[in-house]
């Protein structure tokens, strides 16, 4: 019996994009500790996440490193290669650390002048034989997770950063809930980088949307625009624009 609900609540996460416990208690007769204790168990293996009330798609995106590569690749190809093409010369931009951001520095035009400022070893790598990008690395400790500098250090050397745009990769992208990601630490410095930006640009893959990570980064009304797929459903584009965000896609 406990299986089956939890397939059931499975299922209901996979259609309706979230799970309310009351209402689930309400139509299998149970009481809602009982639909609680199945969604801490799921929690706890990693098949969602709890919010007050129910629970919310859990992002696929807090995976390590290596793991990212195989999530989405070409729904990142497609948000990259859109991303790519809104810096323009003699900018200074901040690319965050992830597997989009990677592949957005390999996009960028060979004749683009622009400094960029990083906390990503693998983004500064990439960038390295580009011929007019200048590359300033931000230092700190590396979280290993994500390849990303954090801590301390990192922090006082963003606070001298004033930048154009900052293009932010996250782990969720939920309407309600935010920007969200798998680490606290790491939230921390996202939202540092972004406030010292003038625009900040979320690269927003097909996976993230609707779905929700441990730790908050920014509400939605906190930063300016989203970067999203070709095809992105117009429903979904539509929830997006409501919350003030900008949405950019372009067409197929």
């Amino acid at each position: 019996m406990t299986t089956e609900r939890k397939a059931l609540i499975l299922n209901l996460l996979q259609r309706d994009r979230r799970v309310v416990a009351k209402a689930v208690s309400q139509e299998l007769g149970l009481s809602e500790d009982t639909i609680r204790r199945d969604l801490r168990e799921l929690a706890a293996d990693g098949l969602l996440q709890r919010v007050h009330g129910g629970a919310l798609p859990m992002s696929p995106a807090i995976v390590d490193m290596g793991e990212r590569w195989r999530v989405a690749p070409d729904s990142k190809d497609a948000v990259a290669r859109t991303a790519a093409t809104l810096i323009r010369s003699g900018q200074v931009v901040i690319l965050d650390g992830g597997t989009t951001t990677v592949r957005m520095a390999r996009l960028l035009p060979p004749d683009l002048r622009a400094t960029v400022v990083t906390h990503s070893p693998s983004v500064a790598v990439e960038l390295a034989g580009h011929p007019f990008i200048d590359v300033e690395l931000i230092g700190g400790r590396l979280f290993k997770h994500s390849v990303v500098t954090v801590g301390a250090g990192a922090m006082e050397a963003i606070a001298r950063v004033r930048a154009d745009a900052f293009f932010m990769g996250v782990t969720g992208i939920h309407p309600e809930m935010g920007l969200t990601t798998g680490d606290a630490e790491e939230a921390t410095i996202k939202r540092a980088l972004s406030r010292q930006s003038a625009e900040t640009f979320v690269l927003a893959s097909r996976e993230k949307l609707g779905a929700v990570s441990p730790f908050l980064v920014l509400p939605l009304k906190e930063v300016d625009s989203l970067v999203v797929e070709p095809g992105t459903s117009r429903e979904v584009v539509e929830l997006y624009r409501a919350t003030g965000l900008t949405v950019v896609m372009n067409e197929q």
